[in-house]
């Protein structure tokens, strides 16, 4: 670990962050019963996540320091699987359990698909061929 990497990583997930809690002010209070500004922040996180390793994978020559900012920083930042994880259990001891698994499984769904569709973007689905 060198100290630009540190700081790619440190500006980057405070940067995510911020996104973060901004998408949870402005979408969480639309619709009480599903957290929008989470499942926001993970799907795009997802996509964003999915273009950059594309880009990354396609693009070999780019500084370690970049894809630490992005990758590790701002998207670690942005993504939030602890939250997820409260707001379903949440929902479980709320004595909603048909709620609670119809968010894990939006999330799961969303983000997942959200990544291939951000691999395709950048035509980086080759990897696995």
């Amino acid at each position: 670990m060198n100290a630009i990497g540190f700081a790619a990583v440190g500006l980057g997930a405070a940067l995510g962050a911020w996104a973060r809690w901004l998408l949870g002010l402005a979408l969480n209070p639309l619709f009480l019963a599903l957290p929008l500004g989470t499942l926001a922040a993970n799907v795009i996180g997802g996509y964003l996540v999915g273009v950059a390793v594309g880009v990354f994978h396609l693009n070999s020559g780019l500084p370690i320091a970049l894809k630490l900012f992005v990758i590790t920083g701002f998207l670690g930042g942005l993504t939030t699987f602890s939250t997820f994880s409260a707001e379903v259990i949440e929902r479980m001891l709320a004595g909603q359990p048909a709620l609670a698994i119809g968010m894990a499984s939006i999330h799961l769904a969303g983000s997942l698909t959200a990544t291939w569709l951000g691999l395709m973007t950048v035509g980086a689905t080759r990897i696995w061929s």
